[in-house]
């Protein structure tokens, strides 16, 4: 993730490096700036056409950090989940989506935020849930926060409140 160009802190900062490419004129440097930024090849082309003048704003630099960063992840089931609302959050709310491209932060430390969450407030599940799911051990428990707790989380994580 981000071994070429490096996890920019911001859309600006992007737009910056994207820009400085345009004018050397070094359009596959744009391609990968654009790769690694999960930023789309036809966005990147119509930047380097001159269609555009940016390669990205604020939502889209937030949101394709994320999609490069769930990738490496391996996100999947629940965490797809909390990722979507930060992508819809990224879209409703531009704090959030400078704060999520923010280069100290990160969907894996976010994603650890809701883990230990988890654990620190496992749920013993109860013993007819278990024989109906055929499981034969003494003790199950489980702990994942619901969506208004993993909302809440996720944005204290990012926005520090």
């Amino acid at each position: 993730m981000f071994e070429q160009f490096g996890n920019f802190d911001s859309a600006q900062e992007l737009n910056e490096s994207a820009n400085g490419l345009r004018r050397e004129q070094d359009y596959e440097s744009i391609k990968k700036l654009a790769e690694e930024n999960g930023i789309e090849e036809e966005i990147a082309e119509a930047f380097i056409d001159g269609d555009v003048l940016y390669i990205c704003d604020v939502a889209t630099a937030a949101i394709g950090k994320l999609e490069v960063e769930k990738k490496a992840l391996d996100c999947a089931e629940i965490m797809e989940d909390w990722v979507s609302y930060i992508e819809t959050e990224c879209f409703e709310n531009e704090q959030m989506a400078i704060q999520v491209r923010k280069s100290d932060k990160s969907l894996a430390d976010c994603i650890a935020k809701l883990l230990t969450w988890g654990f620190k407030h496992q749920h013993e599940i109860n013993k007819d849930i278990m024989k109906a799911a055929n499981v034969n051990a003494g003790r199950v428990t489980l702990g994942i926060p619901g969506m208004g707790t993993a909302k809440q989380i996720i944005r204290e994580y990012y926005l520090g409140r």
